[in-house]
């Protein structure tokens, strides 16, 4: 299953950048990232069938074996893309939010735009470990 991350903004060069990447090159499955202008710009059309991941801060605050899950989930059903989205600064519309298959937050703390990415990169991470009983998850 395709892990497709969809953000506003350009992370440039930068210490959150970095982490991407890191993250990125981990990551036993195949991972997009498509960086759109503050406004406009367009979504790349999905492979479906696909699944919609908003961050958004009214979401789920999902534990990692929680979100590792509920990937499974959707690949072992026969997802093709799961695509995460991270909205511009005001967030996404009602419209957007009531779409989305799984609207999911990082606590109750509001992040900056590059952290969260970073996060969400660690998160995906996590994830597949989980998955594949990799043992960088320590459950406490």
């Amino acid at each position: 299953m395709l892990l497709h991350i969809i953000a506003r903004g350009k992370i440039a060069r930068s210490p959150e950048a970095e982490l991407v990447a890191r993250y990125e090159k981990r990551l036993s499955w195949p991972v997009k990232l498509t960086e759109l202008p503050e406004t406009g710009g367009r979504i790349p059309e999905a492979q479906t069938p696909y699944r919609t991941v908003l961050l958004d801060e009214r979401g789920k605050d999902l534990p990692s074996e929680k979100l590792a899950e509920t990937l499974g989930r959707w690949r072992d059903d026969g997802m093709r893309e799961t695509r995460f989205v991270l909205g511009a600064a005001d967030g996404h519309s009602a419209q957007d939010r009531a779409e989305a298959d799984l609207l999911l937050a990082f606590g109750k703390a509001t992040w900056p735009h590059l952290l969260a990415r970073a996060m969400l990169m660690e998160q995906l991470y996590r994830a597949t470990t989980i998955l594949a009983g990799h043992p960088y998850h320590r459950a406490g």
